[in-house]
């Protein structure tokens, strides 16, 4: 079966617990089906947490060998992809915190230029500075917005990938919103 094949048969629930019970047992074909499916929507959730592009393919990279590595703990308890997010989101926020580190005290995040913009008519000093005051939220306030505001997640959805209650995630969005708002109140 080819790469295409098997991506298009994980998108489908049914088709998708296939491909993760023959990725458990080792087929390679497999999963590089669930790979295929899974990782455009990972590279734009790693890329608007990190902010580099480098630095996204690279946690990426590292979000897909934790995954297969773990794979025989996935339960189905949650759907697979929220899973995976799961763990993009944590492999994510350890390789900010370890650029933080090596950095020490510098800037943490290059700014991205070539975010994609929502619509073509915001101005374009206003998109910069939510960019730089999205990039200068503390990294969980960061995940919640984006996660939440940008991707679509509920809360709960959004807690169980982060490892947090819901409550949690209601108060880090509520805390990072208002501090956009401050950031961006001349706009």
């Amino acid at each position: 079966m080819t790469h295409a094949a098997l991506a298009a048969e994980a998108s489908t629930v049914p088709d998708e617990r296939f491909l993760i019970a023959r990725a458990q047992q080792g087929d390679r074909d497999a999963a590089r089906g669930l790979y295929d499916a899974h990782s455009r929507r990972v590279h734009r959730l790693v890329f608007r947490l990190c902010g580099d592009e480098e630095m996204a393919r690279d946690l990426v990279q590292d979000t897909f060998i934790r995954v297969f590595d773990k794979l025989s703990t996935f339960r189905g308890e949650s759907a697979f992809a929220t899973w995976v997010h799961r763990i993009a989101v944590t492999v994510t926020l350890n390789g900010i915190r370890k650029e933080r580190r090596l950095k020490r005290g510098a800037d943490d995040l290059d700014v991205a230029n070539d975010l994609p913009a929502p619509s073509d008519n915001v101005d374009p000093d206003l998109r910069a500075k939510l960019r730089a005051a999205i990039e200068a939220l503390p990294p969980g306030s960061r995940a919640s917005v984006i996660l939440h505001d940008i991707d679509g997640y509920t809360h709960a959805e959004i807690g169980q990938m982060l490892g947090i209650a819901e409550g949690t995630s209601k108060a880090r969005l509520f805390d990072a919103r208002n501090r956009l708002k401050k950031a961006l109140a001349a706009y």
